[in-house]
């Protein structure tokens, strides 16, 4: 270590982290947010494009309206978050105007608050919610195996 010289240390004491700017299928947030209806659906693929094709129900522009007010109620430069939205909307797709909002979506037994991030447009909100208590497999009862026949019950 002593016989570095001062300048490869200063190059990596001053070295700044240079994060990922993200991108949707090559298109920047940015120009994603600014983008028409029609430009947007043609960068999602063909199941979600089919569903934008047969045209957003009331419950679905109705969720989008209330992110849209919790987004405008915040003062950002604070540090300051949205109110959560609450949802049994488990279907609906995440378009670019929801990021940064926080949606509570219902997993059949309560809300679970999502904070929408950049990397999950184009996927459905249930995805983030998981319905489900995954199995945790311990060890196995009586009777589960063949060998366990011959442990006698007492």
């Amino acid at each position: 270590m002593a016989d570095e010289n001062p300048e490869t240390q200063a190059q990596g004491t001053g070295k700044k982290r240079v994060f990922r700017k993200f991108s949707y299928r090559g298109v920047d947030l940015d120009q994603l947010l600014v983008m028409s209806n029609e430009q947007l659906v043609e960068l999602f693929p063909c199941r979600i494009r089919r569903r934008f094709a047969r045209g957003l129900k009331r419950k679905e522009t109705n969720l989008i309206k209330k992110l849209r007010k919790s987004k405008r109620a915040i003062n950002p430069d604070l540090g300051e978050k949205p109110e959560p939205v609450k949802t049994h909307l488990r279907d609906m797709i995440v378009v670019p105007e929801m990021v940064g909002c926080i949606v509570g979506v219902y997993n059949g037994k309560i809300f679970q608050n999502v904070e929408v991030k950049a990397e999950m447009i184009g996927h459905y909100l249930g995805e983030f919610s998981i319905s489900y208590t995954p199995v945790r497999h311990g060890r196995p009862g009586i009777g589960a195996t063949h060998s366990s026949r011959f442990i006698p019950l007492r």
